[in-house]
């Protein structure tokens, strides 16, 4: 009796492991995507110097996308956002106006089933995003002063296209190894895996980039722990530099200092003063 009894239990304890693991296959993409499909609003956004743009992908979606036209001789940042939202959302508005408040240009990208963007986000589907957003951007403004900007997610996009395309430096804000490795040391019970549909192998495209390179990361990030940031660092090539934010979590690096560490990046990689390797805290 009892060895019965301890069967069904182990049937039902394996049956619902398997669940668990059919679950995750099939509703994954609303893990990793938890977009927000309508569109923001500029003005909302309190950025009364961008632009609303539409940019056809190779594959035939359209994407809104907000442009500023740089001042002068700034950059423009080719800004790819993180994986919940949309443009005008979570901060993220707040943060291109930070960023732009200097005269430094701004190209956003709205993915595909993001914020007014038609079709369903993948990996392949933001890679195609990040394709057509890069020839547009090089449109409007060149590509000598288009500077890679990663936001969480973003971070793997970017780095996908910086391993494709030139780019005159990048910037991770909030990176990871790989979003498979991001789930497994949420889910360390589940072979995920060869479950992954979109695995985002940030740790196998950095040696790839011979930009010059800034990586911030918030030390109390709860969602990628800094250990990915500086583990992905470690990995590529200098000239390189990690910023740590003691104070910092997931999405809130503008506040302990981030947009002035991001122009000093800009003004010394356009100076010419860039080099080397560089670990540094942010009081």
């Amino acid at each position: 009796m009892l060895l019965r009894l301890t069967r069904i239990v182990l049937l039902l304890a394996l049956a619902a492991y398997l669940a668990t693991l059919g679950l995750l296959y099939a509703y994954q993409r609303d893990l990793v995507f938890p977009l927000n499909p309508a569109k923001a609003d500029i003005a909302s956004a309190g950025l009364p110097a961008a632009e609303e743009v539409s940019v056809t992908t190779a594959d035939g979606e359209r994407l809104v996308a907000w442009a500023v036209a740089p001042r002068g001789d700034k950059p423009v940042l080719l800004y790819f956002q993180g994986n919940a939202g949309n443009l005008g959302g979570r901060g993220r508005a707040e943060r291109l106006r930070a960023l732009t408040a200097d005269g430094t240009g701004l190209f956003a990208i709205s993915y595909r089933g993001y914020g007014g963007s038609t079709g369903s986000p993948s990996e392949e589907g933001l890679q195609q995003d990040a394709r057509a957003a890069y020839a547009a951007a090089v449109q409007r403004y060149g590509a000598d002063r288009l500077v890679g900007y990663g936001e969480s997610l973003g971070t793997g996009v970017v780095l996908k296209l910086a391993a494709e395309r030139p780019l005159k430096a990048v910037v991770l804000e909030a990176p990871y190894l790989s979003a498979l490795a991001v789930a497994e040391a949420r889910y360390p019970y589940l072979p995920l895996g060869p479950f992954m549909r979109d695995p985002f192998r940030s740790d196998t495209v950095i040696e790839e980039i011979n930009a010059p390179l800034l990586v911030m990361h918030g030390e109390r990030d709860g969602v990628i722990p800094i250990a990915q940031g500086q583990a992905l660092y470690d990995l590529a090539k200098p000239p390189k530099r990690f910023l740590r934010f003691p104070e910092g979590r997931h999405a809130d690096l503008p506040e302990h200092g981030a947009i002035p560490e991001v122009r000093r990046f800009l003004a010394d990689v356009g100076q010419g003063q860039f080099s080397g390797a560089q670990v540094r805290t942010v009081p």
